[in-house]
């Protein structure tokens, strides 16, 4: 079988983080095409990880015009991410798409019909399910340790973790702030975790306090040596933290937290889950919440593993399991681990906490 050829249009910092050192190590793999607005990103791009006769591009369309290309990656900001992914569905690409797989309800069902035409490939790129802890919470809950799940907790809070770096406070480009960037990833595990894609309805609550009105010495944000890392507030137009209420229609509610800046100490880990057996919480490792011999006990499941995205380890990073996965679905290998029907349930969901903001009512599905 002739290897498999993949173009790559968007060539910023998840890009680099993520899916070209993940997909570098797949075998059978060509990386020929990359494309980007500023074409630097790409040319440096090809030159670390394309192939020796990889092209260069800034107008997506004419790398969707290579006939000879397999697959694409969608890596550019939230509000594109439709208008790219159903062109190249259209133009015969299989096509993993970065989270969240679009900005609005509408745009999500366009991939989705897309597809259906098209009978290509697509998944979106939740990385998230593919860390160590989430996936030994799933074996935990699939092996019926909870029962009945009621209650969940998806949160992804950050004190003061305002993106300084790309288009993240532009509104006309990313769609919205924390709920849409992180709140997705939590929401996504919790589903996932849950079985459960079944909404009945949303409520929520969307705040602007902190990401428009402190000045940079106010803020009290560091970057990861600890040096100030300040955001601009008069170019702030998204919201710095969102609450959602999600009822499920078989009666379970989840609770969703997610912020970039909120008063409010930082918690690792994304769920917590109550079930009528026990609970379970990623919050230091995998603790699971039950009773013992009449006695109540709190167990850690398995060790606890750093998470990693390949660009940020030492050395030769590990392999990329989302890549293994999408690589081993577009050889006829293996199945999607992320459907593009979980996708849309998600990007519907957070899309939904807004309109609810807005209207001051719930939104049923």
């Amino acid at each position: 079988m002739a290897n498999l050829k993949i173009g790559f249009i968007g060539c910023g910092g998840i890009a680099n983080q993520k899916h070209f050192p993940g997909m570098s190590q797949e075998e059978g793999v060509d990386l020929v095409a990359f494309c980007d607005l500023i074409v630097e990103r790409a040319e440096k791009a090809a030159k670390e990880y394309g192939t020796p006769d990889a092209k260069v591009y800034t107008d997506y369309h004419e790398l969707l015009a290579d006939k000879s290309i397999d697959a694409v990656h969608v890596l550019t900001p939230n509000v594109s991410h439709c208008e790219i992914t159903v062109a190249a569905l259209e133009a015969g690409k299989n096509v993993l798409c970065e989270k969240p797989m679009a900005a609005t309800t509408e745009d999500a069902q366009k991939m989705l019909d897309a597809r259906d035409r098209s009978g290509k490939l697509l998944t979106i790129g939740y990385q998230y399910r593919h860390f160590h802890e989430n996936a030994i919470a799933k074996k935990v809950v699939d092996e019926g340790w909870l029962g009945d799940i009621y209650y969940a907790e998806a949160s992804l809070i950050r004190r003061r973790g305002v993106p300084t770096w790309g288009v993240f406070p532009n509104k006309a480009l990313q769609g919205g702030g924390p709920l849409i960037d992180i709140g997705t990833h939590a929401l996504d595990l919790t589903l996932w975790m849950m079985n459960n894609y079944d909404v009945d309805y949303v409520t929520g609550s969307v705040f602007t306090k902190l990401g428009t009105t402190l000045k940079p010495e106010e803020q009290g944000q560091t970057n990861y040596r600890g040096e100030p890392d300040p955001w601009d507030p008069a170019t702030y137009q998204v919201e710095d933290s969102a609450f959602g209420f999600i009822k499920m229609k078989n009666g379970a509610t989840i609770n969703l937290k997610a912020s970039w800046a909120l008063n409010m100490e930082t918690k690792p880990g994304m769920v917590l889950l109550c079930g009528t057996k026990g609970g379970l919480d990623t919050y230091d490792g995998v603790r699971l919440n039950h009773v013992i011999a009449g006695q109540q006990a709190v167990t850690m499941v398995g060790e606890k593993v750093a998470p990693f995205l390949p660009g940020f380890s030492m050395g030769k990073p590990p392999r990329s399991r989302e890549a293994e996965i999408w690589v081993k679905a577009l050889k006829g290998e293996g199945e999607l681990f992320v459907t593009a029907d979980q996708a849309f349930t998600i990007t519907k969901i957070l899309d939904n906490i807004y309109k609810a903001n807005e209207t001051g009512k719930p939104v049923y599905f």
